[in-house]
């Protein structure tokens, strides 16, 4: 373990790897975030056994954020305390455990292959206007924004004829480059749509998992909590697998020699998929854990109270997890990596998200087998101010 580090720690990513101070802070260590009046010590969880004995203690690690009442989370003024009901994340038990059982069969894996036609024709239409767009095209524009988006409204029974209205909102909801007062606007329509949503399926249940939840266990989950989660699927699902698809295709344009493994069978595919994943871990860290007591890790003490913020990419670059770590390699039996969380927070969507990104590759390098980028010694640029990592534009040829 290493000592504190009271360096404000600004940069999370350095192209598609770690950055070099995350690097530096060790396995756990104490850092500085923020810088200001917002700057914040706490503890850096980084090494992957270190993040995963954090992530699955959920009696000693609360993920429940407490605020005060006046508070805004984060103090943008975007959310409010009581928008945080029905998020997973903010759950402990037994408040996690009755919420999760109601919305986990709504992800097994017979509905994840009820969803897969839906996926090829969406991921289908996109690369037809990809095609229709011509050589070079934005790669990010066309399928990367589109298709997670599309996906979750059909997860959740939003009607087709609303979607593209939605799924503004939920961006606008998002988009770091508007006003507070513009993106507070986005997210309360936003919010309104999905309570009348929920609404409308009390009466008539539809076929998305909205429809099931109400149909199944009535008021037991009640609208805030519908329209809690509604929100925490489109918001973390829409943004991180837009960032999977764009870096992944970066990453497999980097490495032709290893396109075999998407082009291979399903088993190829789906090893290549969770490599994908582990290397490039596009959440930077899930919802911070506050101690419940004090808790000796290695040679630290994390005091009753304090904050544990838990690396994600970093974790899933640690040479105890797999050799060579920092080496995309397609090839690799799947790691127990922590892209996805660990324990009772492991995200609920992973299937549905493995599933999506092996349809993208898939299908992308079916249609286009000469896939390249058009101008490989322009700079990539990288979005630096959304909860995921990712890239704002990739232009390719074919």
């Amino acid at each position: 373990m290493s000592g504190e580090d009271t360096r404000p720690l600004h940069i999370r990513r350095q192209d598609l790897d770690p950055a070099d101070e995350l690097r530096a802070a060790g396995p756990l260590s104490k850092v500085t975030v923020g810088t200001g009046a917002d700057a914040e010590t706490i503890w850096m969880a980084a090494g992957h056994s270190v993040v995963r004995q954090v992530l699955g203690d959920h009696k000693r690690f609360s993920t429940r954020r407490r605020w005060h009442e006046q508070d805004e989370v984060g103090g943008r003024g975007i959310f409010r305390p009581q928008e945080l009901v029905g998020n997973l994340m903010d759950y402990d038990p037994p408040e996690h455990t009755r919420m999760r059982q109601k919305l986990t069969p709504g992800f097994t894996l017979r509905k994840m292959r009820r969803m897969e036609p839906y996926i090829e024709q969406i991921v289908t239409e996109r690369l037809d206007a990809m095609e229709d767009a011509g050589s070079p095209a934005d790669v990010i524009e066309l399928v990367a924004d589109e298709v997670p988006g599309a996906v979750l409204c059909e997860l959740i029974g939003v009607p087709r004829d609303d979607r593209a209205m939605f799924l503004k909102l939920c961006h606008g909801h998002l988009d770091a480059s508007l006003s507070q007062r513009r993106r507070a606007a986005a997210g309360e329509a936003f919010s309104r749509y999905l309570l009348a949503m929920i609404a409308r399926n009390r009466e008539e249940p539809g076929e998305g998992l909205i429809g099931a939840v109400v149909a199944e266990h009535g008021d037991e989950a009640t609208d805030e909590e519908l329209r809690g989660f509604c929100v925490q699927v489109m918001l973390a699902g829409d943004d991180n697998i837009s960032g999977m698809i764009g870096l992944g295709v970066l990453a497999l344009l980097r490495h032709p020699e290893q396109l075999a493994a998407v082009r291979g069978d399903g088993q190829a595919a789906d090893r290549a998929v969770d490599e994908l994943i582990r290397y490039l871990t596009v959440p930077y860290a899930p919802t911070p854990r506050t101690a419940m007591e004090d808790v000796v890790i290695g040679d630290e003490v994390i005091k009753e109270g304090e904050t544990v913020l838990c690396s994600l990419p970093m974790a899933n670059r640690d040479p105890a997890l797999v050799p060579d770590p920092d080496r995309l390699d397609l090839t690799r039996e799947p790691a127990p990596h922590v892209a996805f969380g660990h324990g009772i927070h492991h995200c609920l969507g992973a299937s549905l998200a493995r599933l999506e990104l092996r349809t993208v590759f898939t299908l992308l390098w079916q249609r286009f087998p000469d896939l390249r980028l058009a101008d490989p010694a322009k700079d990539t640029m990288f979005r630096l101010t959304t909860p995921a990592y990712g890239l704002t534009s990739l232009l390719v040829e074919w």
